[in-house]
């Protein structure tokens, strides 16, 4: 592997800039060329995937890490009887 030197670098970032610019580019004359029924679907998908589905992850996580909680107790409730059972 060779030395990794500023040139490097700069070449890289001018690569990913080139591809970003690109990227924007054709998003842009995509957009253009919408028709208003379309580019109103396409403003309501973008706010779906914006607001709803990382509310719906967010709440996801929540309630496995509740149900994980809640297991954990019960487990342990069920062992700590087994132990007294046990002793008697």
């Amino acid at each position: 592997m060779s030395k990794l030197n500023s040139q490097a670098v700069m070449d890289l970032m001018e690569e990913i800039f080139r591809a970003f610019a690109q990227t924007v580019r054709y998003g842009v004359r995509l957009v253009q060329r919408m028709s208003p029924p379309a580019l109103l679907g396409a403003a309501l998908i973008l706010a779906f995937i914006m607001t709803i589905l990382p509310l719906a992850m967010v709440l996801f996580a929540f309630f496995l890490v509740l149900k994980i909680a809640v297991g954990a107790c019960v487990v342990g409730g069920r062992r700590q009887r087994r132990r007294q059972e046990h002793q008697q």
